[in-house]
């Protein structure tokens, strides 16, 4: 295989020694968790000489990706390993201390998107504050951002908007590596956390995944391909509405719709705007499963023609307007979950300025303006964590 980047994982032999030796640790993945010659990354950490693999941490869909979008579920047993298999996805989404008991560190290896709401990064948070309150050392196996590290987007989540869909205040698209979050996460968290990553090689921050000729393995089940990454940041917002967002289809997120949406009108607004990079195309679905279920639905296809200059927040945000602007009395936000929580749409954008806003004259753009304002702000807030740049040194950095 031509592969030009050699991920975190690729690079764990080398410095797993001087990392572990002599120590006890568990591991944080799923099922990409695996290098660039298919080798599992839990199989290698149970493989190490002068280090022991005691426990195994499993996060949304499980450690085999055998779970669909929010199915909880409990500890087991690894039936390789014989050794406990603990549920981030459960009862709990917070490492206990009796799950930290005896180790010394924990392994991170999983392939993120670079999207504030993918869980991923909230389940890191997570382990590090648990970390950091326990005495364990993270180490984190950094990996390609998929959408590469030049552009972030969507705006800064509100303080107080913190939730399993956004643990931290960040864009809606980072423009970070996971190891690069887990760095800034360290230096802003109260209790600081022993980090160490393992930096990439041969990774640029111009590279989309498919630069990197590094097999893709879907990191959820509704995340099959690249043309899903790249219009997800955006078209994600639809979750918290009333609509379907392709689920129980072959084109989860590409596809969105509803029985009552006037597909061919829709998208005709949408292309009279000429978003950079973006076309939309009337389809029509039937999901298997999840919201509208059976029902045939009239939607809207989105195709990224050029992703260089695809913005898919941006996209996102004015594919809902336009709908909520043509169906007036049909497009509802979905209410909270259970009493006492947010509503769906706030967690996802990190305020309720949307839920509010949008329908108003003059709405979506009071919410482009937000985004611009917290533009200049995120740049220099990640400025220091950009490990890939040749003048860029930590020391948290192997």
């Amino acid at each position: 295989m031509n592969i030009k980047v050699k991920t975190g994982s690729d690079r764990f032999k080398e410095v797993a020694t001087e990392l572990l030796q002599g120590r006890t640790f568990g591991l944080l993945t799923n099922p990409t968790g695996v290098n660039s010659q298919f080798e599992s990354t839990i199989k290698v950490c149970a493989s190490l000489e002068g280090a022991k693999l005691t426990a195994l941490f499993a996060c949304e869909h499980g450690i085999r990706g055998e779970r669909q979008a929010g199915v909880r579920f409990g500890d087991e047993t690894d039936p390789d390993l014989g050794i406990p298999v603990y549920s981030l996805y459960g009862e709990t989404k917070r490492p206990t201390e009796a799950m930290l008991t005896g180790l010394d560190a924990v392994v991170f290896d999983i392939q993120d998107l670079g999207v504030r709401f993918y869980t991923y990064l909230s389940t890191l948070v997570y382990m590090m504050e648990a970390c950091a309150k326990f005495g364990v050392r993270v180490i984190v196996l950094d990996r390609p951002n998929p959408l590469g590290g030049l552009q972030w987007e969507g705006g800064l989540l509100q303080d107080g908007y913190q939730s399993m869909v956004g643990a931290w205040i960040m864009p809606a698209r980072t423009g970070l590596t996971i190891g690069e979050f887990a760095l800034l996460v360290r230096d802003q968290m109260e209790t600081s956390c022993e980090v160490k990553v393992v930096r990439m090689e041969g990774w640029t921050r111009d590279m989309e995944y498919t630069d990197t000729k590094l097999p893709w393995l879907p990191p959820s089940p509704n995340m099959p391909s690249m043309d899903t990454v790249r219009i997800y940041a955006g078209h994600c917002l639809i979750e918290g509405t009333n609509l379907s967002e392709g689920r129980g289809t072959t084109k989860p997120f590409e596809q969105v719709g509803a029985p009552w949406l006037k597909a061919e009108e829709t998208c005709n607004e949408l292309n009279s705007l000429h978003l950079p990079g973006a076309w939309f195309h009337p389809v029509t679905f039937t999901p298997t499963f999840s919201k509208h279920q059976g029902d045939l639905c009239h939607g809207v296809m989105t195709f990224v023609t050029d992703r260089k200059v695809y913005q898919s927040a941006i996209a996102g945000l004015h594919l809902l307007s336009t709908i909520q602007k043509l169906h007036p009395e049909e497009f509802e936000w979905l209410p909270p979950f259970k009493e006492g929580l947010l509503c769906f749409i706030d967690s996802l954008t990190g305020s309720d300025k949307m839920r509010l806003t949008l329908h108003k004259d003059g709405g979506l753009n009071s919410i482009l303006q937000d985004w611009e304002q917290t533009h200049q702000l995120w740049e220099e807030i990640r400025k220091p964590y950009l490990i890939y740049e040749a003048e860029q040194r930590n020391s948290h950095v192997l």
